[in-house]
């Protein structure tokens, strides 16, 4: 690899390195703005909910893990979200011990309105890429993902 090819290489690792950055950035802020809207559900929530809308009847384990939240915020969340009757809790026939939850009808109404409110930004945001770009960001993010899962506590 000549020199320069290798500097631009370094710059284009450092310009993915920063755009990643921002979008977290930008995630952030919009997970604190979503918590100061009354009624509601929080981003958390929402990603316990559209977990509930990809896989149905989990338990608040499995939700847990589909969701990437610790099992007792789970928890706390389902509680919050059964009393608004977006979700319900239903214990198993064959073993008492598991209980798994689904979306009401309700919590299905908030994940289409949820959808159909980022649906035309992030078509709008993406629509200049072509199919094979997107597939590529796609791996660059999953690419991602495995490192930082990767990494030891000690970072």
């Amino acid at each position: 690899m000549t020199t320069t090819a290798a500097h631009s290489r370094t710059e284009a690792l450092e310009a993915v390195g920063r755009a990643f950055k921002r979008a977290m950035v930008a995630v952030r802020r919009l997970r604190g703005r979503e918590t100061h809207r009354p009624g509601a559900p929080s981003f958390a929530q929402y990603q316990l909910l559209f977990a509930l809308a990809d896989h149905d009847g989990l338990s608040s384990g499995e939700l847990a893990q589909a969701a990437d939240l610790s099992p007792a915020t789970v928890t706390q969340m389902l509680d919050s979200l059964v009393d608004r009757a977006l979700v319900t809790r239903v214990r198993s026939e064959t073993d008492r011990r598991i209980v798994t939850c689904s979306l009401t009808d309700s919590g299905r109404d908030v994940i289409a309105q949820r959808r159909a409110l980022f649906q035309g930004s992030w078509d709008d945001a993406l629509s200049e890429f072509s199919v094979a770009e997107l597939a590529i960001a796609a791996a660059v993010f999953d690419r991602i993902a495995g490192m930082f899962d990767g990494l030891g506590g000690d970072v």
